[in-house]
């Protein structure tokens, strides 16, 4: 499975953006308890939730920047 790319994190809407980074973080917890109690089957699944996590989170401060420049 290939890491998502940033340029499908760029084209969501500020408010998508923002439902999307708690969704990753909500999936990031749960693999940690997954891992935790040994139920975790697939351990790449971190790198990529960490991986788009960092994404969004890259686009959220873009944008922030961006707005802040034009005031």
């Amino acid at each position: 499975m290939p890491l998502p790319k940033i340029s499908e994190a760029r084209e969501l809407s500020d408010e998508r953006l923002v439902e999307e980074i708690l969704a990753v973080k909500k999936q990031l917890f749960q693999l940690r308890l997954q891992k935790a109690t040994r139920q975790l089957e697939k351990p790449h699944q971190f790198r990529h939730a960490r991986h788009r996590l960092s994404q969004l989170l890259t686009v959220e401060t873009e944008r922030k920047k961006a707005v802040a420049k034009e005031s």
